[in-house]
């Protein structure tokens, strides 16, 4: 029963479809609706609806909605050569999990549109009428449940399959909001000394940090993962007070719901300083191991030197930038008094880019308490502006509060005990599901959600557990026939 799930995943990994380029995963479903003589319709956002009425005896029951984003996260291990818009993701089993060669899986959440294919073609699967919803543009701002209109739903209950949690069901997700922030300048020629450097800069060093988890800025914030943005600042504005530094080039990062597993910066420094560098590095990479080795057993922190660089950002703007980045929170900020073991509110300081002329921050806040969701994005603010001279915000989106009386989990909670004789876990989650965007379009909605177990998700480690997919598949079935 549960291969034909994993046949239609295999057919999704060959689609590329990363976060705002899923105009060809939105195409396959409609053709792949149209092969099996299922209604369907695609909006001007690309989402795509299907329906299939009722199994013989389930025409009086109401109907239900499973929902998924066609969206994936495109992470890539930096020595990998993949074109996320073009080349396959290569899957392969290790053991009792499905994994990707040096890419993310993308089972967020190719898995949870894989089931519900999977239900709407199976001949034998008794259930009452079904709305499959398929968004776009989850992962990077949630643009697909955000432009749905009104209307293009029909039934009351809705099942999302965007979880990653064996045996457990959602019913409330964080709100989040992202906050982005520019630094313009003017590069400087390296042989112009500045008032503040005394000495002409002789040494190109490049820093780097690498192999770390990564991981979900929601779902893992709390797990003492390792940000290598913050961890390359930190050493920065270790030695900024003691060497005459230029600052050439940082980055870091990628994605506003990922944790930055590498970073990079190349400086330069009078050579009388060369010594001196190398030791506070060995200190600090000492130092970094005693903080994190127990988490981050494939971290790497390395110092080389590099040929020197044909500008520099002004020494000023720099070492402001470096200070701000160093004020800028990162990590769970609070804990859930209402849900004990739940993360309330947390902030990402997701990605450092070099632009054409100026320096970009993208950072990620997220709360299950609307007010404490804006207080942090206000206190990012302050300290970026103390470098930046631009600083946004998205449009946010906001949370689901749970509710535990809901008819829909009861029925949900009563198929996973008859399966397997236990019950199942009800929680929260601290990342954002879209279920908030639809509750403001169609307010009567009754939600609930779940998904197999998956590791890693938003890094190259994503993995995904074959027998908990083959679990979750059935859990869903059963639901659908106890309608």
């Amino acid at each position: 029963m549960t291969q034909k799930v994993f046949d239609i995943f295999a057919e999704i990994c060959k689609v590329p479809r990363p976060s705002k380029h899923e105009e060809q995963i939105s195409k396959w479903l409609q053709d792949f609706a149209a092969t099996h003589h299922i209604e369907c319709v695609a909006d001007e956002a690309m989402n795509v609806i299907m329906r299939v009425p009722a199994t013989p005896g389930y025409e009086d029951h109401e109907g239900v909605i499973l929902q998924a984003h066609m969206d994936m996260v495109a992470e890539k291990d930096g020595n990998v050569q993949h074109d996320f818009l073009k080349d396959p993701i290569e899957t392969y089993i290790d053991g009792e999990w499905l994994k990707a060669k040096g890419t993310t899986l993308g089972g967020d959440d190719g898995i949870g549109i894989s089931m519900a294919l999977a239900a709407i073609t199976d001949p034998e699967l008794q259930h009452p009428a079904i709305e499959c919803l398929f968004t776009v543009d989850e992962e990077t701002g949630l643009t697909g449940a955000m432009k749905l209109k009104d209307g293009m739903l029909q039934s009351k209950r809705l099942i999302n399959l965007d979880s990653e949690d064996d045996g457990q069901i959602f019913i409330g997700c964080a709100g989040g909001i992202d906050t982005l922030a520019k630094m313009h300048y003017e590069p400087v020629n390296p042989s112009l000394s500045e008032a503040a450097h005394s000495i002409i800069p002789s040494l190109a060093i490049r820093l780097s940090v690498g192999g770390l988890l990564g991981g979900h800025s929601g779902d893992d914030i709390n797990k003492g993962r390792a940000n290598a943005n913050q961890i390359l600042v930190w050493f920065l504005a270790r030695i900024w007070p003691q060497t005459e530094l230029q600052l050439a080039s940082i980055n870091g990062g990628n994605l506003r719901n990922a944790i930055a597993r590498e970073a990079e910066a190349v400086i330069a420094v009078p050579m009388a300083y060369k010594e001196q560098i190398r030791i506070e590095w060995n200190h600090f990479v000492a130092q970094m191991e005693g903080v994190f080795g127990e988490v981050e057993k494939d971290m790497r922190l390395d110092l080389e030197t590099c040929d020197m660089p044909d500008s520099f950002i002004p020494a000023e703007k720099a070492y402001r930038l470096i200070m701000a980045l160093c004020e800028c929170p990162h990590g769970m900020i609070a804990m859930s008094n209402d849900m004990p073991g739940l993360v309330e509110t947390s902030t990402n300081l997701a990605s450092i880019k070099m632009r054409d002329g100026y320096i970009e921050v993208n950072t990620s806040q997220r709360s299950s308490k609307e007010a404490s969701k804006h207080h942090l994005k206000w206190a990012v603010e302050q300290a970026l502006s103390l470098a930046c001279d631009e600083v946004t915000h998205g449009d946010g989106y906001p949370g689901w509060a749970p509710n535990p009386n809901s008819p829909l989990l009861t029925v949900v909670k009563k198929a996973y005990i008859d399966l397997f004789k236990t019950e199942p876990k009800v929680l929260a989650i601290h990342a954002g599901l879209e279920c908030g965007l639809f509750l403001e379009k169609y307010p009567y909605l009754d939600m609930v959600s779940i998904g197999p177990q998956m590791y890693g998700v938003h890094s190259p480690q994503e993995r995904l557990s074959i027998p908990s997919t083959e679990r979750c598949y059935r859990w869903l079935c059963q639901t659908l026939s106890s309608l």
